[in-house]
């Protein structure tokens, strides 16, 4: 039995990822904005087959309550083997580009509340001397892209955050692992017209709990999206600043 945290688990992929956890006995404690929908996801869990399922109400961005939310995982599970960070959103590149506010808050989301969750994540892992800390990015932190470097340079910082600190957590016995998918149908992303290139929550869920039980260090899912992003990080700049990408 694991002793996981999961921070945005009413996100679609979180909670495709809970399940696959639940079902093989893990133990739970749950973080989320909604608790409506964090309160069903718990119920569901539990017929599912979890060991023991909590919940916590909690909004990422306020970055005073991490330290509270920690505490109370840490009292409710004892100690922790996995902690996925899930939580995010997907801003709309042109209303970024027009508001700075806006820009600021999809990056305040999407990064900096990422990465003040897994400094104290990656703290407690260290002195745990184990553990892995799974953190979702994107595909789109490779390069910056006209449609939604906003969002990618998020993803970027969380990606160049989560290098640096499975560097510093090798010598303890911890891993910090980035997740990478490509595009995935969620209700986030419920108005893009979807093609061959698109998965599942659950597929992406199915590689999840495989990478963090392979304690690896970076995993794109599906796998094609690590050929596809090799490709467009060594795009020629000039080349580059003809597409459409």
């Amino acid at each position: 039995m694991q002793k996981i945290l999961i921070i945005g688990a009413t996100s679609a992929i979180a909670e495709a990822t809970a399940r696959r956890w639940a079902a093989r006995g893990d133990a739970l404690f749950l973080v989320a904005r909604d608790a409506t929908r964090l309160d069903a996801i718990a119920a569901d869990l539990r017929v599912r087959g979890a060991a023991s399922v909590a919940c916590q109400v909690m909004d990422a961005t306020d970055l005073d309550a991490h330290a509270a939310m920690l505490d109370a995982a840490l009292a409710g599970l004892g100690d922790l083997d996995v902690a996925l960070i899930a939580h995010g959103t997907l801003p709309e590149q042109k209303a970024c580009e027009s508001s700075v506010e806006q820009a600021l808050a999809a990056i305040a989301v999407n990064g900096t509340s990422v990465v003040a969750l897994a400094t104290r994540i990656g703290n407690l892992l260290e002195q745990q001397k184990g553990g892995v800390l799974a953190v979702i990015g994107s595909v789109a932190g490779d390069r910056g892209r006209q449609s939604n470097y906003v969002y990618g340079t998020a993803k970027g910082m969380v990606d160049i955050f989560m290098q640096g600190l499975r560097h510093r957590l090798a010598k303890s016995g911890a891993q910090a692992l980035t997740i990478k998918p490509g595009f995935v149908d969620t209700p986030m992303t419920s108005n893009f017209p979807k093609g061959a290139l698109w998965a599942q929550p659950d597929d992406i869920a199915r590689g999840i709990v495989k990478a963090v039980d392979a304690r690896r260090d970076v995993a794109y899912l599906p796998g094609f999206w690590r050929l596809i992003m090799l490709v467009i990080r060594h795009i020629p700049e000039k080349i580059f600043k003809k597409t459409s990408l």
